[in-house]
């Protein structure tokens, strides 16, 4: 006999994720039917929402794995697929592009650099260290620029390179960042280390060293702050 794919339109209505998105809003729906709404359709014997399942289940229920694994592994999975690995792809960038939107922004604070860097930075796997460029009115200039990628614990940075970027920008100012994929922004001694050489050859040329964020998942931590700078 052959099986069948079982399609959400023949749930019940007041079952169906969209028809519950529409009436109660996208917060009061899981994450399993969120996700079946991107995918759209189902599998063999399954429903979109059974897929959904299948990829929470896969990642053990961490949507930060999700975020962050390539198109070759999601496409591995069984009636996953090219098309619908790509399909999430898309849907998880184009919402960190959303929060990623700038329209004369103005760093301020340690919370407000936080809060434009830990969309992007807190589902990275390996350590990236960014700079922000800011002018003398503390707006930022352009897109944040990504220094160096490092491994899994340990970015590598020079400051020619951050200073590089901060002089081709014409900054007043530059705030430096990167993340910690174990979750935890607790600077190192590394982190402090390198931060400090940083600082010193800012005020050598000229270009202020005003904090360095460490993003971890969901927090981080302002050197300026904590006094480390």
């Amino acid at each position: 006999m052959n099986e069948y794919k079982i399609k959400i339109r023949d749930m019940p209505q007041e079952e169906r994720p969209r028809e519950r998105l529409a009436k109660y809003g996208a917060e009061a729906l899981s994450n399993a039917e969120l996700l079946a709404i991107i995918l759209r359709t189902g599998m063999k014997g399954g429903t979109a929402i059974d897929l959904a399942n299948k990829l929470l289940n896969h990642f053990n229920g961490n949507l930060k794995a999700i975020v962050s694994a390539d198109m070759n592994e999601l496409s591995k999975i069984k009636g996953l697929g090219f098309a619908k690995a790509a399909q999430i792809k898309a849907a998880f960038e184009l919402s960190k592009r959303i929060n990623y939107l700038q329209d004369n922004i103005r760093i301020s604070s340690p919370k407000d650099a936080a809060e434009f860097l830990m969309p992007k930075l807190r589902y990275l796997d390996k350590e990236h260290f960014f700079v922000l460029c800011l002018d003398t009115r503390n707006k930022l200039i352009g897109n944040e620029v990504k220094v160096s990628v490092g491994s899994l614990n340990a970015s590598i940075v020079e400051s020619r390179e951050i200073f590089k970027a901060a002089i081709a920008k014409n900054a007043a100012v530059v705030i430096l960042a990167h993340n910690h994929p174990s979750g935890d922004p607790t600077p190192s001694n590394e982190d402090i280390a390198v931060t400090k050489r940083v600082v010193n050859a800012g005020d050598v040329i000229g270009i202020k060293v005003n904090d360095h964020i460490i993003i971890g998942d969901g927090k981080y931590v302002s050197m300026k702050e904590r006094g480390l700078i």
